[in-house]
């Protein structure tokens, strides 16, 4: 296994499109990570798994910056950041989860937005181009998505992407601190995908 790691010659991504960069974070960008997550507290904690009293401090964010790495190395996930190319602005985060190859040739998609960036079709743009990578460079089958059935904006930015809804997963993920269900929602390759 540690062989096939380290001959693993494919570049960790990076995806443009019009008016947003994907790519994986830095240690210099501590600053402005934690300033809009910070700012967008209130309006992320309704979506996401409760935050650790440390979440936003430098310390773990090298924690955080460490396991990206690792499971990239190992194929198993991928997280990037999304900034402006106008002004090289954080807007927010996309991560694949849960890569799996073999038969199923799959992974989760997961994001988050800034709330001052948010309802400007950024985040849409983002995961149109993501499919893109997801498709013709890693070569998977399927993506897959979850969103909690209230998130009218997360629904909306994943069938404005090309995403099918699938059904419902009873108590599918614990969201601040509460087990939740969730409307499941995916893409295969095969999908034609809305134009940008």
């Amino acid at each position: 296994m540690s062989l096939i790691r380290s001959l693993r010659l494919d570049p960790l991504p990076v995806v443009t499109t019009a008016r947003v960069e994907l790519r994986p974070p830095i240690a210099s960008d501590y600053e402005q990570w934690a300033t809009l997550r910070g700012e967008s507290r209130d309006f992320l904690t309704p979506w996401e798994p409760t935050w650790p009293g440390d979440d936003l401090t430098r310390n773990a964010f090298r924690h955080r910056l460490r396991r990206y790495a690792r499971e990239a190395r190992e194929d198993i996930g991928y997280t990037l950041f999304l900034f402006g190319r106008a002004d090289g602005a954080l807007l927010g985060g996309v991560t694949l989860s849960g890569v799996r190859r073999g038969v199923t040739q799959s992974c989760a998609l997961g994001y988050w937005m800034g709330q001052r960036h948010a309802g400007r079709g950024l985040m849409t743009e983002a995961v149109r181009g993501i499919a893109v990578h997801v498709f013709e460079t890693m070569r998977l089958h399927r993506m897959e998505a979850a969103c909690l059935p209230s998130n009218e904006a997360s629904k909306a930015v994943l069938r404005k992407a090309g995403f099918s809804e699938e059904g419902l997963a009873r108590q599918y993920l614990r969201i601040n601190g509460q087990w939740r269900d969730h409307l499941l929602f995916a893409m295969l390759a095969s999908d034609p995908r809305p134009r940008a």
